[in-house]
């Protein structure tokens, strides 16, 4: 069975083991080692990512010197390395298993089986090997941050609502938790506050391994149903819950809490959530967009909402008086159509909305017996085609007896009832024109 050196120390960044087993998995090979610091997959958190670093040895002896280091005894030669100082900017990877690198060999993943842990790189090792490793650090505490972040949300809505988390993911840019209830913005607005409360109160992440009769007396959350040692974080005063997955040490580590988008989902409700770093680019990224906005509409950044509304407010006068002037405009041709005229057949461009019913629909109030308008579109057929919207439209003849040969012709589709047809079609003024022409007279004599 594996040490699992990430529940001894979450904050283990380098380590030492040694190579106890080497398989063949497909074109890559996964390792196994006597100890590890690579977190495998669980709790809703995926395995972390890193390096594997093949370690000089000292004789030929002390390749094969295997039990001591089993046991946890490192021989002087092989000390374990120290950790390595935050820095840089958290790389906000999917939460998935720890990642990280052996001998320069990258491990892409990590799994357990049966207690023992399964290292996954391109590289072989030999039994007997001694190893580096070392964890993606930016990649490890940014996962930690947001499932400790999740462990503080989940315990307050569980201490108000009594809603259960029945579903949590860790992804490359946010988390999800999903409640098995309804909570509204306003609600949602105070638990990121008390969350926030939390990081602030720096309280310490405690970890225990209560026996069955202690657990017996604990009030814990958790997610499934867990066979054997059962493993409780604790954050004091906000969230007891069994979890496999190693976390920050002190709630201030997270820096800050943000829940950013809930919508329903499966009768409850599902949180989108940014912790730490994550949370802090998702800041920068959203005051840009404020500023580039403020900047274009002349207002502070504060008052940038009431910019855009008064903005819409003019727009939609706009469009209101442009849809007048339009109207204005298909009146004067209603005008110019003959009044002898009784089958109308026109031909439009950049007619929008309502505007090829309006103009039908005064025609026939002209008492012309068929109106057919036909508004142009980009698109152009195969065959060189022009594309075309129609309505066609009557008060005293049937147009659903003209619209299936129409489309059949004409390459369309469409339908309607007696007194309006309307589709689209493929083809050029001069052979619609004559077929609406033809169709029309044939339909008035009937």
């Amino acid at each position: 069975m594996t040490e699992k050196l990430f529940y001894k120390d979450s904050h283990m960044q380098t380590f030492q083991a040694i190579v106890q087993e080497c398989r063949k998995d497909g074109e890559n090979y996964r390792i196994r080692l006597d100890r590890t610091a690579f977190f495998p997959e669980g709790g809703g958190q995926y395995a972390d990512h890193g390096l594997l670093f093949t370690v000089p040895v000292i004789s030929n002896a002390s390749r094969h010197f295997k039990s001591p280091l089993a046991m946890g005894e490192m021989p002087s030669e092989i000390k374990r390395a120290s950790s390595v100082p935050i820095s840089g900017v958290i790389d906000t990877g999917e939460n998935s298993n720890d990642h990280g690198t052996l001998n320069e060999y990258e491990v892409y993943d990590v799994q357990e089986e049966q207690g023992d842990v399964w290292h996954y790189t391109s590289h072989p090792f030999e039994a007997g090997d001694v190893v580096e490793g070392k964890i993606d650090w930016q990649e490890r505490f940014g996962k930690m941050q947001q499932h400790t972040g999740e462990h503080i949300i989940s315990g307050l809505v569980h201490a108000r609502f009594g809603y259960n988390n029945v579903g949590f993911h860790l992804g490359n840019d946010s988390c999800t938790m999903d409640f098995d209830g309804e909570i509204s913005k306003e609600e949602l607005a105070e638990i990121e506050w008390k969350a926030n409360e939390a990081v602030v109160k720096n309280l310490e992440v405690q970890v225990t391994y209560p026996s069955k009769e202690e657990l017996e007396n604990i009030a814990y959350r958790s997610k499934i149903e867990i066979e054997g040692q059962i493993r409780i974080v604790t954050i004091p005063g906000y969230d007891v819950c069994a979890c496999c997955a190693p976390h920050v040490k002190t709630t201030g580590e997270i820096g800050q809490i943000k829940l950013t988008n809930a919508q329903r989902y499966k009768g409850g409700v599902r949180i989108t959530m940014l912790c730490g770093f994550r949370a802090l680019c998702d800041y920068r990224k959203k005051l840009s967009a404020t500023r580039q906005i403020s900047a274009s509409l002349c207002a502070k950044e504060n008052e940038t909402a009431e910019a855009v509304e008064h903005l819409k407010e003019e727009n939609n006068a706009l469009k209101q008086e442009l849809d007048r002037q339009k109207k204005i405009l298909l009146e004067y041709k209603v005008k110019e159509v003959d009044p002898a005229q009784k089958i109308v057949c026109l031909f439009e461009e950049g007619l929008d909305g309502e505007g090829p019913r309006f103009l039908m629909n005064q025609i026939l109030e002209k008492q012309h017996d068929i109106c057919a308008v036909f508004n142009r579109q980009p698109e152009i057929s195969e065959e060189g085609k022009l594309s075309y919207r129609y309505v066609i439209g009557s008060k005293t003849l049937d147009m659903r007896l003209l619209v299936k040969e129409l489309n059949s012709q004409f390459q369309g589709r469409g339908g309607g009832k007696p007194e309006m047809v309307q589709g689209s079609l493929f083809g050029d003024e001069e052979s619609l024109r004559g077929w609406i022409q033809e169709k029309g007279e044939a339909l008035r004599n009937e």
